[in-house]
């Protein structure tokens, strides 16, 4: 193959390029108070989460990167037998820790998701006689897959490293925003081999590959694309691949019942044939290699096209330095690690902070090629103008305590994700805004629609410059969309009917709550007629309230309640991901009205002291495979989102005290420095979130507003290096395991009588200082 011409110009392309790189970096450059030379990232264990149903990954990627480059362990497809196959919910992020077998390196995935798409592009090297078949795990030599034992394996903030035992392979891998970098160092082998396994995704099943498309354009660089029908149903990412050795030679199998071929049947396409199409495709080049020999791969991404991601791979790795690679990523994960220096009480606890950090920062991610073009809802291309670009909106779980955390370390980033929220909403034919959405499709997962919340909580923080007026609009094109998960029966009866959807209480619940935030954008906006109807709107919670057994439960189309109801059942009751003692509490906008209609302040202590003593029986929670045991205390599901401000509440009450004794109990027990040191699946980093702010010592109970509850602080002592250039320090004085109680607590020398402090404190800058003890203070923070 003659292919100096084609080398000459991408050298040229390169040096071009990496001069204006990179339009979506901007955020990273910008100058902040942190401190550089700090190295957080040792504190960072990406092993956290991969036990059990964590569902994170421990591969390569750089913060908020589109290219997260991690290890599948398995693959267990979506069906089996035509029917779904349960054994796919462990895979969510293709790795498991208790496998023991590799099947390749793909580059795309969710962080801690309930549900899967993604695992792009796998890549697996491999030695001896050339195998295509992927095997089974537990059948050692079936296929292309190998063993691995985990202590030959190393991960790190921005590396993961393992060695490949059938092959005596050392694999490495690290990654910038939109490229994978892989190392492999071979044996000395007459017969090796790099896979590009394009049938292999998560979540698969046997229609999910829709169209793929391959060209070698020379002895070392491939572009291509695949198009998936998956959680997204359309779905379409483009690649450039280079090698830093020519292969020798190359081909591949289609695994299609080829109908059509047109003319070319003349061709044997199988061998040396520099394209490749179909829909299910598994290609393979070959090398010679020498003992210790490396060869390395630059796998870069784009949604736009094969020329975009040519144009990521010139600007953000023209080199073929690993090592630089490595270097440069970790530098990023430290600075954005370093918003945050906390000290913790034992070095454990200081893993779990810093691994809980770093998950934060694993999703949404860039979604625009380094010039700024990226793939809209409408499957067109756009420019983006003065913002980047994200996708990957986990919003359900998300908008409870990632997007706020974003609204103290990442508020230009936050911006830039409502400002791609506020695109969807333009690009879509619904007129909506993000519901649960990732790479140009909308997949209309969980309930709700809390991009309200988010846009409420950026304004009511003041971290961002979108218009209100256009804002505002789009939320109530969101809110008013009728054929929307029993939006009409909410419009008509001022609550989702049970017969119009199976979580009509839930939705309910939250869509009252996201009208609320609705009303605090229209006041911002100076919109008093809009304030007032979603006011109003906001109050359908007491709708769907039955007095009689003091629980929020189902009701039908006539007004009647829905017979055959249990408050403890987590299926069948209205309910999604909980039940009517838990997420029966959740109106976070009005808890004094909620605990009013419960009865009074000691009753519903009463309530939320029997969420975690009584135990749930296994009987209601055996449908729901997001339910584990590892997330529960008694009726308190801490692996579920819908309960997570359930601990605050106790802060509406006459016994404060006793939230400050759930949130250290929780912190204690459902986090840790483990493998298995997460309690329920990640959820796109709102479980991390959760900790981090607890840790801090405050939680945003209420989204869409500037407080923050008081819980009790885990920090010694923790400085947030806001982009205002202002330093925010927690202190906990006599700070020991014992010592959980809140005595005393100072903002700036001042007393605070209440368990509540504002964003806007925060952002002055100073000192909050806890003062700790080993009994509780039971005076301190009533509310009259």
């Amino acid at each position: 193959m003659k292919s100096l011409i084609r080398k000459t110009f991408f050298f040229a392309l390169a040096s071009l390029l990496v001069l204006f790189a990179c339009h979506s970096n901007q955020q990273a450059e910008k100058s902040t108070t942190t401190d550089h030379s700090k190295n957080l990232i040792q504190f960072v264990n990406p092993f956290v989460g991969t036990k059990n149903m964590g569902h994170t990954f421990p591969g390569a990627a750089a913060p908020f990167g589109m290219v997260q480059l991690s290890p599948e362990t398995n693959q267990e497809p979506f069906n089996k037998d035509g029917r779904y196959n349960p054994d796919t919910y462990a895979y969510c992020s293709g790795y498991q820790y208790a496998d023991s077998t590799i099947f390749g390196f793909s580059h795309t995935h969710f962080s801690g998701t309930g549900h899967s798409d993604l695992g792009d592009f796998l890549i697996m090297p491999t030695t001896g006689a050339l195998q295509l078949e992927p095997g089974k795990a537990g059948q050692a030599q079936s296929g292309f897959h190998s063993s691995f034992s985990h202590d030959n394996e190393e991960a790190e903030p921005g590396y993961y490293q393992v060695k490949l035992d059938d092959y005596n392979i050392h694999a490495e891998l690290t990654a910038s925003e939109r490229v994978g970098f892989h190392q492999y160092t071979f044996p000395e082998a007459e017969q090796a081999h790099i896979i590009l396994d394009l049938v292999s995704n998560i979540y698969n099943h046997e229609n999910k590959n829709v169209w793929t498309f391959v060209r070698v354009e020379n002895d070392s660089t491939v572009t291509g694309f695949r198009q998936t029908n998956g959680w997204a149903r359309t779905r379409t990412v483009f690649f450039a691949m280079q090698f830093s050795k020519a292969f020798s030679s190359y081909g591949h199998k289609k695994y299609d019942d080829v109908t059509y071929n047109g003319f070319y049947k003349r061709f044997d396409e199988s061998e040396n044939f520099p394209e490749m199409a179909g829909k299910n495709i598994r290609a393979y080049f070959n090398f010679a290699t020498q003992a210790d020999e490396k060869i390395k791969i630059k796998f870069a991404l784009s949604a736009v096209s094969t020329q975009g991601a040519l144009k990521n791979l010139a600007a953000e790795i023209p080199h073929w330095d690993f090592d630089q690679t490595k270097q440069e990523t970790q530098a990023k994960w430290n600075h954005e690690l370093a918003k945050i220096d906390a000290k913790m009480p034992t070095p454990e606890q200081q893993e779990t902070f810093y691994t809980a950090m770093y998950h934060t920062m694993l999703n949404p991610v860039v979604y625009e090629d380094v010039d700024g073009q990226y793939r809209g809802l409408d499957q067109n291309i756009y420019q983006s103008e003065g913002f980047t670009n994200y996708t990957i909106f986990s919003l359900w779980d998300t908008y409870r305590a990632l997007h706020p955390l974003f609204n103290l370390t990442q508020p230009a980033r936050n911006n830039d994700m409502i400002k791609s929220m506020l695109a969807h909403h333009d690009q879509s034919v619904h007129k909506m805004l993000p519901i649960w959405s990732h790479y140009s499709n909308e997949n209309w997962c969980m309930i709700g629609y809390h991009s309200v919340t988010v846009l409420a909580d950026a304004i009511a923080k003041g971290t961002t410059d979108v218009d209100l007026k256009r804002a505002l609009k789009a939320c109530q094109n969101t809110a008013t969309v009728p054929y929307y998960d029993g939006l009409d029966s909410y419009l008509k009866l001022g609550y989702v009917s049970n017969e119009a959807s199976a979580y009509s209480v839930s939705n309910t619940l939250e869509y009252a709550y996201d009208d609320w935030c609705i009303a605090q954008i229209a006041h911002e906006a100076g919109d008093q007629e809009a304030y007032q109807a979603y006011l109003k709107r906001s109050e359908n919670y007491e709708n769907v309230f039955d007095a009689k057994s003091n629980y929020m439960r189902p009701r039908l189309t006539n007004g009647d309640w829905r017979q055959n109801f249990n408050p403890l059942d987590t299926h069948g009751q209205g309910f999604i991901e909980g039940n009517a003692w838990n997420y029966g509490l959740y109106v976070p906008h009005n808890i004094d009205h909620m605990i009013s209609l419960m009865g009074d302040k000691d009753e519903f202590t009463d309530h939320l002291d029997r969420i975690f003593t009584t135990e749930i029986e296994d009987k209601y929670i055996e449908q729901n495979e997001d339910i584990t045991r590892d997330g529960i205390i008694g009726n308190y599901v801490h692996g579920n989102e819908p309960g997570h401000h359930i601990p605050y509440l106790y802060n509406w009450t006459n016994s404060p005290w006793k939230t400050q004794e759930r949130v250290r109990m929780i912190m204690d027990t459902m986090y840790s420095n483990a493998k298995d040191g997460l309690c329920g699946n990640d959820d796109a980093g709102q479980m991390s979130a959760w900790y981090i702010f607890s840790a801090l010592g405050f939680y945003p109970v209420l989204p869409g507003s500037a407080d923050y509850s008081i819980g009790s602080p885990l920090v010694q002592e923790a400085s947030i290096h806001l982009d205002n250039r202002q330093t925010f320090t927690v202190k906990a004085i006599n700070q020991n395991p014992e010592h959980i109680y809140i005595q005393k607590v100072e903002l700036n020398g001042e007393v605070l009588n209440f368990p509540t402090i504002s964003h806007q404190d925060i952002m002055k800058g100073g000192t909050l200082t806890f003062y700790m003890g080993s009994a509780p203070n039971k005076t301190w923070g009533i509310r009259n």
